[in-house]
């Protein structure tokens, strides 16, 4: 009886032991895996409509390209024609990064004056009153000069492979054929009070005066007349022709501001990014008039100091290092950050070595640090509705893109007829430029407002290569001032703490900004690690529901694993088949 009884504990335990060895995964958050093309973006149909372009024989810039059109249609609340962004692209043959600056212009004849409707009155940056910003925010006086249109195609007539046609077909069929309307969407668009103000956009996302619904089939003719024209004209098509002319019209029956010599003089930037090192890693991420590659880069050369895989990644000295990081990373960008055609900006300087470690020093392990002992570097409210997408091709090119229109929705101002949704970027100038009591960015000398001016940003496309010169991760994040934090909770997750991508990015995140007080963190942070933060090292901590939403690819041994962040509803990835 004994022997029968020792010989079945023998054979279940074996059986057990092969079934946890197929079944118990290492983490709940699995990346999609191939050793060819992959699309990370933050709508499922424009994942596919990436994998049909390199299908067809594109290359990642074509398949980039075909992607942030077709945002427009199934994703519109960022995805746009109206906005501007930021992209890398990596050409492996070349072994060459490429930036684009395609970030929104303010118009040529605007001033305080004009945009403000001050009627010829003279009026102080400290006299400046929260409500006077709406302006700034919603309806025609809101948008800067789109620069979408011309990104995209700068780099599909420097880079891409298939014809335009070709390339921009996707997405006029699906603005032809519509898209299912999901919860998320309905809800999205029932929850933006600026596009109801709009009779264009009223019409468009209100049907019948009220959101579209769920599960309802939501079709763009506009937008499939708009894509056709962009498609046979290319960039003359949005700039010099009939797309221009109907912006200038509707601006010019709305007290708006542009003109036809706004969109004659745009242009796309091919620009040098700014570079960084983390760990042997070499960090490649956007450069000004971008603020959030100097965030992020701050922070990591600060973190260099500190050895981050001594922790776990989920203690309190963690989090309180990050926030710190971040903090002095936000200090550096709320200054001296700003268009570089305007401003001569001290990038060397704020990332040099001699900054870093006079910011380093000042961190004390134990506890918070005041706003006030983060210093600005000695020389003499932004929204999180944005998008990013990764993708990398089968020969090892790659693309790092994040656009916006700035608030969800934008400035809810819609062009009649051609379905373009307008940005709100005019709202992140400087108009506090010189008010000695303003602390923060509202007074940054490098982000004054002046006309013809990009305004700063905090996207951070951003792209790292290991110790071999090989492309180690592709990832990016919308979140206005969050997307430092949501990018260096990747990077420090894979590198420091060696978890698969998929752990890296589910990771939960902080965000300290600068000057204000306080830790803002993820509810998912474990509540006795929130408690030692606040009571033992002293941040006041604020819960916030999430942060950021990174769609990443990290490569290893030339097998691709992409993962679409769980924050936001509707994110994919798509794959090429091996």
């Amino acid at each position: 009886m004994k022997y029968y009884l020792l010989t079945f504990l023998i054979i279940f335990s074996n059986i057990t032991s092969s079934q946890q060895s197929y079944i118990d995964y290492l983490s709940p958050y699995h990346p999609v895996t191939t050793s060819s093309g992959m699309v990370v973006t933050q709508n499922h149909l424009s994942s596919d409509i990436g994998i049909e372009i390199l299908n067809k024989g594109g290359n990642a810039v074509d398949a980039a390209v075909a992607v942030g059109f077709s945002l427009a249609v199934t994703l519109p609340r960022a995805g746009n024609l109206g906005g501007g962004g930021f992209m890398l692209v990596y050409m492996k043959e070349k072994n060459e990064i490429f930036y684009i600056d395609y970030r929104s212009k303010s118009p040529l004849n605007a001033s305080i004056d004009s945009i403000f409707e001050l009627k010829g009155k003279k009026i102080k940056p400290s006299d400046f009153k929260d409500e006077m910003y709406d302006k700034t925010r919603y309806g025609y006086k809101a948008p800067a000069i789109p620069g979408t249109v011309a990104g995209l195609l700068e780099a599909h007539k420097n880079f891409g492979k298939l014809t335009l046609e070709e390339v921009l077909a996707p997405a006029i069929r699906l603005a032809k054929n519509g898209i299912k309307v999901s919860y998320d969407l309905e809800k999205a668009i029932e929850d933006t009070a600026q596009l109801r103000k709009d009779p264009e956009s009223l019409s468009i996302y209100f049907p019948n005066g009220e959101a579209v619904k769920e599960n309802s089939i939501f079709k763009r003719p506009d937008l499939e007349k708009t894509l056709n024209i962009i498609a046979t004209e290319g960039v003359d098509g949005f700039y010099k022709g009939d797309i221009a002319k109907s912006m200038i019209m509707a601006m010019n029956e709305n007290n708006g501001l542009f003109t036809m010599k706004d969109f004659e003089s745009y242009e796309a930037q091919i620009r040098e990014p700014i570079i960084g090192s983390y760990r042997d890693n070499l960090v490649f991420t956007s450069g000004p008039p971008s603020g959030g590659g100097i965030t992020l880069l701050t922070a990591l050369n600060i973190l260099s100091y500190f050895d981050l895989a001594k922790f776990k990644s989920d203690s309190a000295l963690t989090y309180h290092l990050l926030a710190e990081a971040l903090r002095r990373g936000h200090n550096n960008r709320s200054h001296f950050v700003g268009d570089p055609d305007y401003f001569d900006v001290p990038v060397s300087q704020l990332l040099s070595k001699e900054r870093t470690k006079e910011l380093a020093k000042t961190i004390d392990l134990k506890k918070a640090t005041k706003s006030t002992v983060v210093k600005p570097l000695e020389l003499t409210t932004e929204s999180r509705d944005t998008t990013h997408y990764s993708i990398i091709d089968n020969e090892g090119n790659a693309v790092s893109n994040t656009y916006t229109l700035g608030y969800s929705f934008g400035s809810g101002v819609t062009i009649p007829g051609t379905g373009i949704l307008m940005n709100n970027q005019m709202n992140n100038f400087a108009y506090r430029y010189g008010d000695k009591k303003e602390r923060g960015r509202g007074a940054s000398t490098g982000n004054r407002f002046e006309p013809g001016k990009n305004p700063m940003s905090t996207m951070a496309p951003t792209m790292i290569f290991n110790k071999d010169g090989e492309l180690m991760l592709v990832t990016g994040s919308p979140g206005g001032s969050l997307i430092p934090a949501a990018i260096l909770r990747v990077i420090t997750g894979i590198i420091d703490f060696d978890l698969d991508i998929g752990q890296a990015t589910m990771l939960p995140r902080v965000h300290k900004d600068w000057p204000t007080t306080g830790i803002l963190y993820e509810r998912t942070v474990n509540s006795d690690v929130v408690r030692i933060i606040n009571k033992r090292i002293g941040h006041k901590m604020t819960p916030e529901h999430t942060m950021g939403s990174t769609q990443s690819i990290h490569i290893i041994n030339g097998v691709n694993y992409g993962y679409a962040d769980l924050r936001r509803p509707g994110a994919s990835v798509s794959s090429q088949e091996n």
